[in-house]
């Protein structure tokens, strides 16, 4: 089969490395922007924002697949335009998509099925938006609606951070003036991921991410500094809670409404006693998840994406590593601000051949050298047959690694190793 992969961050990445490894692959391409280009994947000239330019180069390779791996092309509708010109598409309509696109869609969809979710309240103007969090008073969530590269959800502990984020989202921090607030919910987070076909979904595996800057859950929020997976809290009983109430009547609802989805479903769970609420739902891999997610999964991935753009998913099973896997970003200093750009990466050779995995993301190669571009630059993923153990060789490897414009958390995965997980 020949497969073309949209996106070039550290997740398109991971998903590379495991198609890779599928028997029925022939040649596969990642689009030509971001990271270095995993072994054995082309280069494609194709800019993954026009829809136009991705179905002619799908036309001029006969392309059997694509796979398309961030949120903002299913926004500029590539879906739509591959779908209606005969493609097989992994990856939503711009439809279906609004359920990462818009934070208000999801809950409307989740108050029309009944899926657990928290209250909440939208906003278009600043003035009635305060208004309501200083009514409700904190600690509160507020969340721009749109996309936001993970960066648009404060979980503000004082009416003042409430109303700092309120005033940043209507003066354009994230485009477009609209907020969701919401009440906030209490447990313990974790992310879910299901395929979903239109009609079938099944689950794929549970994980936890580390969204904050530093050690402790300090800093600043980020797109994420690292993840593992399995997810201890979401064992076999909480992942079918979450399937049953969650994500099959979210499927069902948006069949309903004539958007059937068609992808992956990215479900960001809040959990308490054993009873998962969503949070936000993505309509893609997470990453860093992605990262940890791969190398547990047993089963051929390219079978299961074609069967999710074939409707066929209910003829899919998948095998998992009872290992746990876990991800280490490395990012550039001043991350998620003004970062350093242009400084070289050493080592990497080195974290490989200690058994580690490296995704790149922000990085690229330029001759011998391996220069840092973007925020997030590169993942070193690890397993063990226990988050300790995972955790351990995972940071041996990162150690390996001479980077002194980077800096990373040395917490990944504490939550399980304290578990004994």
């Amino acid at each position: 089969m020949r497969v073309l992969m949209l996106g070039g961050g550290g997740r398109e990445n991971a998903l590379c490395w495991k198609l890779a490894q599928s028997p029925l692959l022939t040649k596969l391409w990642r689009s030509a922007n971001g990271a270095s280009l995993p072994e054995g994947v082309a280069s494609a000239a194709v800019n993954p924002l026009d829809p136009k330019a991705v179905e002619a180069f799908a036309r001029a390779e006969k392309l059997d697949l694509i796979v398309i791996g961030p949120e903002a092309p299913l926004e500029a509708g590539v879906s739509d335009r591959l779908t209606a010109a005969g493609f097989r598409v992994f990856g939503p309509s711009r439809a279906a998509a609004q359920l990462e696109i818009s934070k208000s869609f999801t809950k409307e969809v989740c108050d029309a099925c009944g899926a657990p979710t928290a209250r909440w309240r939208r906003f278009e103007a600043l003035d009635p938006a305060l208004d309501y969090v200083r009514a409700e008073g904190a600690p509160i969530v507020v969340k721009a609606d749109g996309l936001a590269a993970g960066k648009g959800v404060t979980v503000a502990a004082t009416l003042d951070e409430a109303e700092e984020a309120l005033r940043h989202i209507f003066g354009g921090g994230f485009g477009k003036p609209e907020v969701v607030v919401e009440q906030v919910l209490t447990g313990e987070e974790a992310s879910l991921f299901a395929l979903v076909d239109g009609e079938t979904a099944v689950p794929l595996a549970g994980a936890q991410d580390h969204k904050r800057a530093y050690d402790g859950d300090q800093g600043p929020n980020t797109g994420g500094m690292g993840a593992y997976s399995p997810a201890p809290v979401l064992d076999e009983a909480v992942t079918e809670r979450a399937m049953a109430r969650i994500i099959r009547p979210i499927a069902r609802e948006m069949a309903r409404r004539g958007t059937p989805y068609r992808g992956v479903i990215f479900a960001g769970l809040m959990i308490e006693a054993g009873e998962p609420s969503l949070i936000e739902i993505n309509a893609r891999f997470g990453d860093p998840e992605c990262q940890a997610l791969m190398p547990r999964l047993e089963s051929d991935l390219l079978p299961a994406l074609l069967a999710v753009a074939e409707g066929r998913l209910s003829e899919i099973s998948l095998s998992w590593s009872p290992e746990t896997c876990l991800a280490v970003v490395m990012a550039a200093k001043g991350y998620p601000g003004d970062y350093v750009r242009s400084s070289e990466i050493r080592g990497v050779g080195r974290a490989e051949a200690s058994g580690a995995l490296v995704f790149l993301a922000g990085a690229k190669r330029e001759e011998a050298r391996l220069i840092a571009e973007g925020g997030r630059v590169l993942s070193v993923v690890a397993s063990g047959a226990t988050a300790a153990e995972a955790q351990k060789r995972a940071y041996a490897a990162v150690d390996l690694i001479d980077w002194p414009e980077g800096f990373h958390r040395r917490d990944i995965g504490a939550r399980a190793v304290a578990r004994g997980a």
